[in-house]
């Protein structure tokens, strides 16, 4: 696990290693930073390559010199938070930091990769950074949120779970936050539909499990599909980083429906960033006397579709009942050997030196079999790094 800030003397830091670090490893040290939220880190990445920030923050940002967008992020406590960055900076190691997440085998994307999910590249506030476990191509296809209240009744719980299941079923991967309550319940539904991959977005590093009630929950959707965070290992759930988290929830969907919400909150956010960005919001009518229905009931009344079962949805994406999933891209099956091959990279960029030691193949072999992948499109080459950006099936 990754800490979050060092709290000690400046690390040793291993420079010859330092020098080879990918962009990918910059962001991350940099993401770590106190009070790096997801728009000071787009903002700071705008001015140079990532490397580049990470020299000026730690030698100290001029304040007379950051673009508009900078100044803005940082506001009326701009002097304060570039101090404490420089200060953290220097304590933190960007080798052990990128060393931990190759370790534990967490996928880390960044806008410029090849690998970067398509949802979030055409959004219109695309994460500086993604952190990943599980398989990226969860986001190929049709994709709904389901969200709302943690404080459900058994009828929300029961309409949430078999929405999930119905729609994984008919193809279309759920999207939601892996909180208690509606989000666990849909998540729980397409799991046991055995259907298209579910995809939850957390708002804490992918070694930090919140709510522990969900550990179980959490497990199971990366190893079905994909668990997706722009938070470092170790990063903790503070409370800011959930209306963060519900963007990017609404950013990934086609359609966001919510069963059961009061008229404030996680949910109701999460529909409100859908609305901006012009995605479909569908809500479960609930009683009238129900709090727990009040936003749901509140969002119908001013114009959002209703869901009365899963066809209503299926009919919004138009998909009929029996629509299945298809892959969005059609690559030449990999031979044995490169399939091998493929196994021996993580979801983050590899050098040649790297992938010689993992792969044991000669120099020749493995100049070869990386050519094949990357003109098949199964690995993206960038300079001298190596990255997969899809994964063979079974």
């Amino acid at each position: 696990m990754a800490p979050r800030q060092r709290r000690h003397d400046p690390p040793e830091v291993d420079l010859a290693r330092a020098a080879d670090l990918p962009d990918e490893a910059w962001v991350t040290a940099l993401s770590l930073l106190e009070h790096m939220g997801p728009r000071r880190l787009t903002a700071l990445l705008d001015d140079g390559t990532p490397f580049a920030a990470w020299q000026r923050v730690r030698g100290g940002i001029a304040l007379d010199s950051v673009g508009e967008s900078l100044a803005a992020a940082l506001g009326d406590s701009a002097a304060r938070i570039v101090s404490r960055w420089s200060n953290d900076a220097r304590r933190l190691d960007p080798v052990a930091v990128w060393d931990a997440h190759v370790e534990a085998g967490v996928g880390v994307t960044i806008r410029t990769s090849q690998a970067y999910p398509t949802p979030f590249a055409d959004d219109i506030e695309p994460p500086a950074i993604v952190f990943t476990a599980g398989d990226p191509d969860a986001v190929i296809g049709a994709r709904v949120a389901i969200v709302g209240t943690r404080d459900c009744t058994r009828y929300g719980y029961d309409t949430a779970r078999q929405l999930g299941a119905e729609l994984s079923e008919a193809g279309v991967s759920i999207v939601s936050g892996l909180a208690l309550g509606i989000d666990a319940a849909a998540h729980a539904g397409a799991l046991d539909a055995l259907g298209a991959p579910p995809i939850a977005v957390v708002g804490s590093g992918l070694d930090v499990v919140y709510p522990r009630r969900n550990a179980t929950l959490w497990q199971r959707v990366a190893a079905a599909g994909l668990v997706v965070s722009e938070y470092a290992l170790g990063t903790p759930p503070v409370a800011w980083h959930f209306p963060a988290r519900n963007r990017l929830i609404a950013a990934l969907a086609d359609i966001v429906i919510l069963v059961e919400s009061q008229e404030t909150g996680g949910s109701v956010i999460t529909a409100e960033e859908a609305s901006r960005r012009a995605t479909d919001v569908m809500a479960v009518p609930g009683p009238i006397t129900s709090k727990v229905s009040a936003g749901t009931n509140k969002l119908i009344s001013e114009g959002a579709l209703v869901v009365r079962d899963a066809t209503d949805v299926l009919l919004r994406l138009g998909m009929s009942n029996g629509a299945r999933r298809k892959a969005a891209e059609r690559r030449p099956r990999p031979s044995d050997e490169d399939r091998a091959l493929l196994e021996q990279f993580e979801w983050q960029p590899a050098s040649f030196d790297q992938l010689l030691l993992r792969s044991g193949l000669d120099f020749y072999d493995l100049s070869d079999a990386l050519d094949r992948l990357c003109e098949t499109g199964w690995v993206d080459r960038n300079g001298g790094w190596f990255e997969r950006i899809a994964k063979p099936g079974g």
